[in-house]
Parts: C-alpha cells; structure tokens; sequence
C-alpha cells in the first residue's frame, strides 16, 4: 500500500495486551506506516515499553468497568466519559486515520472515541472465549480481528477475520541458547523449566512451582519468572537449590524461551502463542478466576491439539507437578511430538495479517 497511515493502538493493562500491541506497531512501521500505542499507567506497562525506544506510546488512566448493579457504576460512566474526551484529543491531535484496540476495557474509550470521529476502528482478541469488554467494543468496530476461530460465535452480528495472535519479533527469532544461557547464568546442556506466571494471579503457581524444585532431577535448571510482588517469596522457598534462577521481571523472553525445554504457566492467550512460536511442550494450569474461565478455554485449545498438560490448580500439588515435568523432560519422543504440535497451531504472520487488513479497509476503493 504506498499511502502511508497513522494508526493509534491502544494495548495497555496487561502484557497479554501490551506485547501484541507492540508486534502490530512494529509490523505497520515496517510497512511505512506512522504508530501511537497508548498504554496504562500501571507499573507493568512502563516496564515491558521501556525497551521499545524507538515506538510512540502515550499514556491513559484505565478504566475497569464494575458490576452493571453495583453503586460504582455512577462514578464509572463519569470516568469513562473523561475517558473517551481525552482520547478524542489525543486522536485529533494525532491526525490518525484508524484506531486498533487490543482487548480490555482500556480499549473501549479509544475504539469508542475513533468511531465517534468517523474513524476505521478495529479490536484484537487472542481468546478462545472473548471477554465482555470486546464483545461490548466491538459494536463500534468495522472488522474484528481474532486470534482463534473458537471465538467466531462471539461476534455473529460482526466482520470477523481469525489473524491469530502477534507476537514480537525477537519471539519469532530466539537468540542461540548458549547466548541465552550466558544471559541467566545457566548451563545449556543441561534441561530446563520456564515458569512464567503473567501478569495477573500467579501466586499459587509460583508457590507450587518453587516448591516442586526439591522432586526435581538434580540436573535440571529453572528460570521462574515471579513477578516484582512474589519475587522474594520465591527466592527464599527455593534458597540453597542449584540451579534455580528467580527473577522479579523479564525484559528478554526471547532468552528465556531460548534456554527453555519446557514451559510451565497460565494460559493467557498471548503466552501461549509465544509459547506456539518457540515450539515447547507446556504444562498449563489456567488463572481459576479469569473471566469466563477464558483461560481453561485457551488451554483446551492446546491439551486438544496434544501440545500441553491441562491441569486445573484445584487438582495439582507439589509432588505431582514434579513427576509431570520430569516425564515430559525425559520422554524425548512425547517432547518431540508436543513441540511439532505447539508449532502447528503458531501463527508467525499474524501482525502482518492484522496489518493488510487494516490497509485494505482504509484503501480508496
């Protein structure tokens, strides 16, 4: 497309947001397009955009939306209102010819704000089960990207188009494991557990994870990632077992799936199809109070296709974490046939995807 566009995406709260915000920003400034990402102003938006120097973000207060028939409601519509003003601004000011909310409530305003304009306006959903956000937005967008065909029956009075979900580029491009093993101070020929959490509920996980280090073979390493709040906690239940790398956040994913053998984590949709992309077995045990139980949903997609381990926090323990990672690690055809299968559902073009569709709807005709 040789006219070039300004395109405002709005990707903050979460990084199962944030990141595939930045993969579709970077795919349209390759494409010669101009970007603007507007983010939260939590704490885990500044850290995972602070590497991303070359990129446009503007920050806005986020707003959650409580029950439909709480008191809180009232205070709610003023500050979404607030809301929608400012990003009217920061649109205008911006001169953007189309607005592409990412998921969550913080994509509403925007999305809203950009149809009001008379704007394109798309939004982005990586779930198996959408969350009530998009579904509500997506009555103000012109097309609906998803990023898995289960979620289709969601949007039935909606222009669907399944893109899958974007990922970075460094995710599409690990770095050679003794490089990413040097980056942890970790040993490369020895096999190695990825715990990750995300960004929301990942205490339980954490805990069971660190505790099931003590089952483990002796010569298998882990890097857990714990997040800034449990980063301590962790550290002093594994204290004193080799091997063991504790981080409190993770600016390099594309090293840490790099020295990865196997991933443990929740299945928010955007970690398991970085997950996808690197190619590893997985054992996933979904956030029990996501919305909709969306996560169970995305992890089903991955146990179905033979790629993953589900299993429900409620029926998981210390010991049985251990056994279940020490026989995915050391049954090297079962690991095989779980890495072709987590390669078979990626989708390493789908910021490209997301790209020609938005171009394609602002074309002249």
């Amino acid at each position: 497309m040789a006219q070039s566009l300004k395109i405002l995406i709005a990707c903050g709260g979460t990084g199962g947001h944030l990141f595939p915000g930045i993969a579709v920003g970077e795919a349209l400034r390759a494409r010669g397009h101009e970007v603007m990402l507007l983010i939260s102003e939590k704490k885990v938006d500044a850290q995972a955009s602070a590497k991303y120097t070359h990129l446009r973000f503007e920050t806005m207060a986020a707003v959650a939306k409580p029950p439909t028939l709480s008191l809180r409601m009232l205070p709610f519509l003023w500050k979404l209102a607030g809301s929608i003003r400012h990003c009217k601004k920061v649109i205008r000011r911006f001169q953007a010819d189309a607005v592409l909310g990412m998921g969550g409530f913080t994509s509403l305003p925007p999305v809203y704000a950009g149809h009001r304009l008379g704007l394109k306006t798309f939004i982005h959903d990586s779930n198996a089960r959408p969350g009530r956000a998009n579904v509500m937005t997506s009555r103000f967008c012109t097309q609906v990207f998803l990023g898995l065909d289960a979620a289709k029956g969601f949007f039935p009075k909606r222009e669907t188009f399944t893109t899958g979900t974007p990922v970075r580029p460094e995710i599409a491009n690990l770095p050679l494991r003794k490089d990413a093993a040097a980056l942890f101070g970790l040993d490369p020929t020895r096999p190695t557990v990825l715990v990750t959490g995300g960004s929301q509920g990942a205490r339980r996980l954490n805990e069971l994870s660190a505790q099931a280090a003590a089952s483990l073979p002796p010569e298998t390493q882990v890097l857990h990632i714990a997040g800034s709040l449990d980063f301590q906690r962790v550290s002093e239940i594994t204290h004193g077992r080799p091997g063991y790398k504790v981080l409190g956040f993770c600016d390099q994913m594309a090293a840490a799936y790099a020295v990865a053998d196997l991933v443990i984590a929740r299945s928010g949709a955007s970690s398991l199809t970085e997950i996808a992309i690197a190619g590893h077995p997985s054992i996933l045990v979904p956030y029990p109070h996501a919305a909709d139980d969306h996560q169970t949903r995305n992890a089903e997609v991955f146990s179905t296709a033979g790629a993953a381990v589900l299993v429900q926090e409620r029926d998981l323990n210390a010991e049985k974490l251990a056994d279940l990672a020490t026989s995915m690690i050391q049954d090297v055809s079962a690991h095989e046939r779980m890495s072709m299968a987590a390669r078979a559902l990626a989708v390493p073009d789908a910021a490209d995807r997301i790209c020609a569709a938005i171009e394609a709807a602002l074309s002249p005709s």
